[in-house]
């Protein structure tokens, strides 16, 4: 096992530099300044200085290393458009709103997700089953943008159930959770169904029914528990789905999350912004990936880590 974690770290750290050097040759290969706006005069010497203090006046590979350097100290380094905010402190206000907002919604999602599709597998060609499958179809094509629109017209204006946007309490949470929540559940409902199936008929099932045990601990002790590996190796790509589609729902709800200093930070070209909070999630999502390996490996005692050989 600490061989494994020792890979998996490696890997880690490697993932997460190309991840850096692809984004940062990307944002560069851009032509123009982030000082200098299309329609707008600007002071040369004033952008002049500006380009000195943020290191852009120096060569591409220098501003790299540089930013390298400052990784290591766990620097992201000033924001341009929010001087003089520096994106840490950006980060530490709007994390944790849009991890509130992201752990909700994958909550929704696994639970509601895993009951849909077990009472869809057990009442298989049923109403229920046909029902729990169209909602899930709907769920894939439809984009969770299009979900947020439709939930503000209805439940928000029309109904006047819930507030329409920003943040504050637990009626703020509902709406952009369930738009965030629709796709990933659908996903989870069409999966667990699909492994249930399989699962139902497996010899040790039958073997189980041969003892007498009841139908609600054959299928909460035996059957779902394999069933729901499938989802579990999923979760990794549906966290990455559920964080980085909140980007969308936040600016759409008028969140004050990640999603809308990255958004900002795109409209205006700020670099420190855009690298810091790609390198912030991509270090997430490559924790929670390698999480997912171990849990899978918890769930099912007869997967076991082993060392590649050669």
């Amino acid at each position: 096992m600490t061989q494994y974690i020792l890979r998996r770290f490696i890997s880690m750290i490697v993932t997460l530099w190309l991840i850096i050097t692809v984004t940062f040759a990307l944002m560069h290969a851009v032509p123009g300044s982030p000082f200098e706006k299309e329609g707008k005069s600007s002071n040369p010497t004033a952008v002049q200085n500006l380009m000195e203090f943020y290191h852009l006046d120096q060569p591409v590979t220098t501003q790299y290393l540089l930013y390298l350097k400052s990784l290591l100290s766990l620097d992201l380094g000033p924001s341009i458009g929010h001087f003089p905010d520096t994106v840490n402190s950006m980060i530490s206000r709007g994390f944790p709103v849009s991890f509130k907002l992201g752990i909700i919604s994958i909550l929704i999602s696994i639970v509601t997700g895993i009951a849909l599709g077990t009472v869809a597998a057990l009442r298989q060609n049923r109403i229920i089953d046909y029902l729990a499958m169209i909602f899930a179809v709907i769920g894939i094509a439809v984009p969770n943008f299009i979900v947020a629109t439709l939930l503000i017209k209805y439940v928000a204006v029309e109904w006047k159930l819930l507030p329409v946007a920003t943040w504050g309490t637990w009626k703020h949470v509902v709406l952009p959770a369930l738009a965030l929540s629709t796709g990933p559940l659908a996903i989870i409902a069409r999966l667990t169904r699909a492994s249930m199936l399989e699962v139902l008929t497996a010899d040790y099932i039958e073997t189980a029914r041969a003892k007498g045990l009841s139908p609600a601990t054959i299928v909460i002790k035996h059957a779902l528990r394999n069933a729901v590996l499938p989802v579990i190796t999923l979760l990794g790509a549906l966290v990455a789905n559920v964080l980085t589609g909140s980007f969308v729902i936040e600016k759409i709800f008028a969140i004050p999350g990640m999603g809308k200093y990255f958004v900002d930070g795109i409209n205006n070209r700020d670099y420190s912004l855009i690298m810091g909070t790609t390198v912030f999630y991509s270090a997430l999502l490559v924790v929670m990936m390698f999480l997912v390996d171990v849990a899978y490996g918890l769930v099912d005692p007869r997967i076991k880590l082993h060392r590649k050989e050669g």
